[in-house]
């Protein structure tokens, strides 16, 4: 595996921001948008579940439905792409067979050798459930997704804007997940700033290294 100078990792993460005004007239390569897409498959999570699903949304009319119901941010129409990241409620038995069966094929074994794998994970489940908050774990995970997706988008010059400024029960019905399973947590537009989009020279306001992490 190759890699890149630490250097050009902090220059991007430095360049990124939450861009709030995107150049509608330039577009996304299609080798770039699929290495982004590639990313969020490629993105952890709690057990290797993948309890998401992520929309992206290419129809104008869509995108323009879905403006008023995110706080009338135009970024969602004007980004060259927009991401939808959703999460499974309700985690079950049936998600986790998929992917045990998925598991098992991709790496030549069979569904019965990973059974104690899949009691581990029921068990946390199960847990999680009857203390009411398998919904908030599962949520959880859509941060990673989105994580790794912004900072992929950085590494390759896109930019990109995350946004939980929505009405996610809206973006469902607008979107067709209402009874699917499946529901919204946020958004990210991506794409390319704007010229004049003043947020991009303003200077990040972060605390000192030294007071957000400690070596114990």
């Amino acid at each position: 595996m190759s890699t890149i100078p630490t250097t050009q990792l902090i220059d991007a993460l430095k360049w990124r921001y939450a861009t709030k005004k995107f150049d509608s007239a330039k577009k996304i390569p299609a080798d770039t948008w699929a290495a982004l897409e590639e990313s969020l498959v490629l993105t952890p999570s709690s057990f290797g579940a993948q309890p998401w699903k992520f929309l992206v949304v290419n129809t104008p009319e869509l995108r323009a439905k879905l403006v008023p119901v995110s706080w009338g941010q135009t970024q969602v129409v004007d980004a060259s792409h927009l991401v939808v990241f959703a999460f499974k409620q309700n985690l079950d038995e049936a998600h986790i067979d998929r992917y045990i069966a998925s598991a098992a094929q991709i790496r030549g074994i069979t569904v019965e050798a990973m059974d104690p794998f899949k009691k581990i994970i029921m068990g946390s489940l199960e847990g999680a459930r009857a203390k009411g908050y398998l919904d908030v774990w599962q949520s959880r995970q859509i941060y990673i997704a989105l994580g790794q997706f912004m900072a992929s988008a950085a590494l390759l010059g896109i930019d990109t804007c995350p946004m939980e400024g929505i009405d996610p029960a809206k973006y469902d019905e607008i979107l067709g997940l209402t009874g699917t399973g499946y529901t919204t947590l946020c958004a990210c537009p991506a794409g390319y700033r704007s010229a004049d989009d003043k947020y991009a020279t303003t200077p990040k306001v972060r605390f000192p290294l030294s007071e957000v992490i400690a070596h114990l």
